[in-house]
């Protein structure tokens, strides 16, 4: 079909000669698919969390308890996650200023029509479909990570990007928890939807696929950083089949699959706090809402941090192994789980402090195990691999809705936290075999397989 033609990775174009042009072009490219990407992605967290504000709202107006609106989160989480594993494998065939641009239009229209609904089967449908939309977002990022900074610097570039998820975390409090407060939970979902449908006409204007796709050598080839699977000529470059991408460099791979339960369990850690904290401040420590939903700001100001640590330190102390830096994250995550449930009532700054410590230590591993399976499956497959990842983290995520929602509403929040702490322990025990795992040298896979 010929939109689906439309969509494809754009063709390679004929080499730029001048060496001096390729400097100047490369360097200039590079940042302006950063900042594109970085804000595309923020923009993405203003529809994928705008729910999250509107909860009190959908309570006390429509009369709906937590069983429901878990049930509502779950139905986001699957479809994400199969959004995300479906369009992985078609992300790393597809022209990454498309994809992601449509994406952000769609949800953020789905968003606006989510406002004007009042039914819990209108919801789900409207909810169902955001999800679907917000898997448009990841994949492009990844080809685009994976294609444009090498593997001995990727770590800095990745967590860099990454902190877009906590920056659109931290600022849609500020914007959706306001506009519900102030005019109604419609507005909480109309204003989000409306601005990303914006950002997508950005992203579409902003973007553009592979170095070659305008004439520039590999990522390779201009950095001279030859690490793991990659070929040395730009020429050399093929595009892996679906199969090939699925089972050779995924699906058969134990290091991938023991990356994947761990970022099962990180999953459901970090969007129950990130999901049900605010209520929980709110029923069981007497907060008001506005005061309950700036935990969230504090959960992704310590994520922007942490994000940033895991990947400095992976790549400058770890020498671009990542999993040191998942296991030491994991465990920290464990503690401060555990520090949180021990919080007393009437100690607001400990409470903000314990949540920023959660987000500091849930977004190192959230960040890094989607690089790390990127690294060792095939930069051709990069999409791919953190597709299926982000399956079986949505997965996770979904175990968090509805079910954490039943269990806070019929056994109680101590409950809640007994569920996420033993799920941050069981992140640590998966992810402590993937210690040695590096791509360097043609060694991604030495370990394990």
């Amino acid at each position: 079909m010929s939109w689906l033609k439309w969509m494809g990775a754009a063709p390679y174009i004929e080499p730029i000669g001048d060496q001096k042009v390729v400097e100047m072009e490369y360097k200039a490219w590079r940042w302006r698919i950063f900042y594109s990407m970085f804000f595309g992605y923020m923009f993405y967290y203003f529809t994928r969390k705008s729910f999250t504000f509107s909860m009190p709202g959908l309570i006390s107006d429509l009369g709906y308890d937590k069983a429901d609106l878990g049930i509502l989160a779950s139905i986001l989480s699957l479809s994400y996650g199969a959004s995300k594993f479906v369009n992985g494998m078609i992300g790393d065939r597809t022209n990454p200023r498309y994809m992601m641009g449509i994406g952000l239009i769609l949800t953020g229209i789905v968003n606006v029509f989510f406002g004007f609904s009042s039914s819990l089967i209108l919801f789900a449908i409207f909810w169902g479909l955001n999800g679907w939309f917000q898997g448009f977002g990841w994949p492009p990022c990844a080809r685009l990570l994976t294609h444009w900074y090498s593997q001995n610097e990727r770590g800095s570039w990745w967590s860099s990007w990454n902190i877009s998820h906590n920056l659109g975390g931290a600022l849609i409090p500020l914007i959706a928890a306001w506009a519900a407060t102030q005019f109604g939970w419609r507005y909480g979902m109309y204003i989000p939807g409306s601005l990303c449908i914006v950002g997508g006409l950005f992203l579409i204007n902003r973007l553009r696929d592979t170095p070659q796709s305008l004439g520039l050598p590999s990522i390779e080839v201009y950095r001279q950083d030859f690490g793991g699977h990659q070929v040395h000529n730009s020429l050399e470059e093929k595009e892996l089949s679906t199969r090939q991408a699925l089972f050779e460099y995924v699906l058969k791979s134990p290091a991938i699959w023991l990356l994947a339960i761990a970022y099962l369990f990180i999953y459901v850690v970090r969007q129950a706090f990130n999901d049900w904290t605010p209520l929980y401040l709110i029923e069981f420590k007497g907060y008001q809402p506005f005061e309950a939903s700036q935990s969230i700001f504090y959960f992704e100001m310590g994520g922007l941090l942490g994000s940033l640590v895991a990947g400095w330190f992976s790549d400058k102390l770890m020498r671009g192994k990542r999993g040191p830096m998942n296991v030491i994250f994991s465990f920290g995550l464990l503690i401060c789980s555990i520090a949180f449930w021990s919080v007393p009532q009437g100690y607001a700054f400990l409470d903000y402090l314990s949540v920023f410590m959660i987000g500091f230590f849930v977004f190192g591993p959230q960040m890094m195990i989607g690089l790390a399976a990127a690294e060792i499956s095939h930069k051709k497959a990069a999409a791919t691999a953190t597709g299926f990842l982000g399956f079986v983290a949505y997965v996770g995520a979904a175990l968090s809705g509805y079910p954490l929602g039943k269990i806070a509403q019929v056994w109680g929040w101590e409950w809640f936290f007994i569920s996420s702490i033993f799920c941050a322990a069981m992140a640590t025990f998966f992810l402590l075999p993937t210690w040695n795992i590096s791509q360097k040298k043609g060694q991604s896979l030495k370990y394990l397989r």
